[in-house]
């Protein structure tokens, strides 16, 4: 206790394919300084680490200094928690090709310890420390955005598995020979219920039905799960449908999770979740529909604890906090 008293904050760094946000976060889950730089104007990892800390630098000083923080946090694409790497990361310019050690990167320039994990394992993490899942032992957090991704909590841990990678349910194949997937792969969760999942099935409606539509208005390549939302809001039979659709697959793919771990709760965090009963009510159906006996009317199924622009950084701090 001594010690959270002197060393009140830790640092969360949602390392995005755009932006980079940094928080100085308090252990009730507040944001006491912040700030962002660009994640792709920097070719190699020496120089996107030397700007991170130049950013960082005031806002630490705004805290009282180095010696108030306890530790760093990083959510990251393809992040290894074991190794604090990140690895071939498709989306990041000088990640894509290779293993990055940034954890140790930062720890020898910032003096701290530091963690790292992918994005979702965060959020994961941050459920559990701020948000719906606190108290929790046991439960699946789901992101929807423009992929799916996912993290695994059993018995009060966080699953890494052998290689520290478990747990990319999105990439569990819930359509033999569907649509392909960036991963290789045909017929992946996150094909059909992530944000561009849910576009793409609007553009095949649109394209394999007569159906009378306010999406019809609107160019088919530009169409967006928001797009989608707004349509169903305003009562359009298609855009409902595409909301349906979307979360049966999604239910159905829950009731074959809670095999594996009985969760308590899964928790649904992403822009996709922004629709609130349009998609949670045919997720909650399907699921119900077809889980095992044994799990029936066991499973809450809520939407993340964390809202704003700050979920990601919090879910980062998070796993400062853990160190």
């Amino acid at each position: 206790m001594e010690q959270q008293t002197l060393k009140p904050y830790v640092i969360g760094l949602d390392l995005g394919g755009t932006n980079s946000v940094f928080g100085i976060v308090d252990s009730r889950g507040e944001i006491k300084a912040t700030t962002a730089i660009k994640t792709q104007v920097y070719d190699n990892v020496a120089d996107y680490v030397d700007a991170s800390v130049k950013a960082l630098e005031p806002i630490i000083e705004q805290v009282g200094g180095i010696e108030k923080i306890k530790a760093m946090g990083i959510g990251a694409p393809n992040g290894n928690y074991y190794n604090g790497t990140i690895e071939f990361a498709p989306n990041l310019v000088w990640g894509r090709d290779g293993i990055v050690p940034l954890a140790d990167m930062f720890k020898e320039r910032l003096g701290i310890p530091v963690a790292l994990t992918n994005d979702a394992n965060a959020a994961a993490i941050g459920e559990m420390i701020y948000g719906v899942a606190r108290g929790m032992k046991n439960f699946i957090m789901i992101t929807l955005g423009t992929g799916v991704g996912s993290g695994i909590v059993v018995n009060g841990q966080l699953v890494y598995g052998s290689d520290g990678f478990a747990g990319e349910l999105g990439h569990v194949v819930v359509r033999r020979d569907g649509r392909p997937c960036g991963c290789g792969r045909k017929g992946c969760l996150e094909t059909y219920c992530s944000a561009t999942g849910m576009a793409r099935t609007a553009r095949e409606l649109l394209s394999t039905t007569e159906q009378p539509s306010l999406l019809r208005e609107l160019n088919p390549d530009e169409i967006t799960s928001l797009d989608v939302a707004i349509a169903a809001g305003k009562g359009d039979k298609l855009a409902n449908e595409i909301f349906e659709f979307t979360g049966q697959i999604l239910g159905e793919a829950c009731s074959d999770f809670a095999a594996f771990s009985s969760p308590e709760a899964f928790i649904f965090f992403g822009g996709v979740t922004k629709a609130g009963d349009l998609i949670m009510n045919p997720i909650k159906k399907a699921y119900e529909e077809n889980v095992l006996k044994i799990y029936k009317d066991k499973a809450q199924f809520l939407v993340s604890g964390l809202e704003g622009s700050s979920a990601a950084v919090l879910g980062a701090s998070a796993v400062g906090w853990e160190i």
